[in-house]
């Protein structure tokens, strides 16, 4: 059993199973996650037997980081390998308020959106907890190594990188409860951001399980261009959607989803289309983030220019709707929104998968 992957209730759990008291929980859980302890004989308030029973039922094992490459503009990607001989990509991107991390939830993915690199490998599987928790401690623990030791390095995680994480909702629950936990990574709700190209059922099932912040792939403002974008949008489309997105903030009225949107050239950037997102919205506590398209190889598309996705902001300013243009960050070591790719074996054939295992 890798322990990495138990939230607090399920160390509890496996406590218990192992007759020892459920504090013992209390005393493991911040060694691995606070701490960054893997071996138990460290644990030096654990005693020894317990240590030496746990190294025989337990581990504390993480991903392998192959390559690591660093912007001129401070992001850092590191390419890591799984036990099983796939690669997922984790990125770090550093700003002056905040240093946020974009995990991943799957390696690949099956949803085969047209303008994103992962879409492009294929999919494989899911990643467990252990393997979603893991790329936020070597995060965490790298860089605060490096640092001397100073403090928490990682203050936000989007779920941002390869796969949709509300297909893998079984294992993204209990990692998204240990980077809350206080005894954990010690997030609060607003920092953690889950984004999904929209499978609805799961909304709801996201804001019982860990309601966090929701950020929605939109990319268009009719069906029938996000169909061509976002082929799930085919069984779920965008009145579903933005009706689950209602449902989503209708308990804490502070709350807004933040709409992402690539901007393509010609394909979703005119004037027109621009006022139809707005009226779109107006009836969702929303904010959008324009996200100037970050090419990869054997795409078709291109980015809008600098002045075409201002005048695209401009008009959805001026109806009220909170819009920012997303500052590209990594795109000279690939590591930039929509460019990660990873390394997938065995890809399967780009299906929907609906059902959460």
């Amino acid at each position: 059993m890798n322990l990495l992957g138990l939230d607090r209730a399920g160390l509890v759990d496996f406590m218990r199973q192992m007759s020892e008291p459920a504090f013992r929980a209390q005393q493991i859980f911040p060694w691995m996650h606070q701490r960054g302890v893997t071996n138990f004989a460290a644990m030096t308030n654990i005693g020894k037997a317990l240590a030496e029973r746990l190294g025989e039922r337990a581990r504390v094992s993480l991903p392998e980081i192959v390559t690591e490459h660093l912007s001129m503009d401070g992001t850092r990607k590191w390419v890591l390998r799984l036990e099983d001989g796939n690669a997922i990509e984790t990125v770090f991107i550093p700003e002056v308020d905040r240093n946020t991390l974009c995990i991943s939830s799957q390696v690949g993915c099956a949803l085969d959106c047209a303008f994103c690199a992962t879409a492009q490998e294929g999919f494989n599987r899911n990643l467990t907890a252990a393997e979603i928790v893991g790329q936020v401690w070597l995060a965490e623990h790298t860089l605060r190594q490096r640092q001397d030791g100073a403090g928490r390095v990682i203050t936000n995680v989007v779920f941002m990188g390869m796969g949709e994480p509300l297909l893998n909702l079984k294992e993204v629950g209990p990692a998204i409860r240990i980077i809350l936990d206080d005894l954990g990574y010690g997030l609060s709700r607003r920092r953690v951001t889950v984004s999904t190209a929209g499978v609805v059922p799961h909304i709801d099932r996201l804001h019982e399980e860990a309601p966090v912040s929701l950020a929605v792939s939109l990319h268009a403002p009719d069906d029938a261009l996000r169909t061509t974008l976002v082929p799930l949008n085919k069984k779920y489309p965008i009145a579903e959607l933005l009706e689950a997105c209602r449902r989503y903030v209708a308990r804490d009225p502070r709350r807004r989803i933040t709409f992402e949107y690539a901007m393509l050239a010609g394909v979703n950037d005119s004037p027109d289309q621009a006022r139809a997102l707005a009226r779109l919205l107006r009836t969702v506590p929303a904010k959008i983030n324009l996200i100037p398209f970050n090419p990869f190889p054997g795409t078709r598309f291109e980015r809008s220019t600098d002045s075409v996705i201002d005048a695209f902001r401009d008009i959805l300013l001026a109806s009220g709707i909170v819009t920012m243009t997303r500052r590209t960050r990594g795109d000279s070591i690939r590591a930039a929104c929509g460019q990660l790719a990873g390394v997938v074996k065995e890809r399967t054939r780009r299906v929907v998968p609906i059902h959460v295992s």
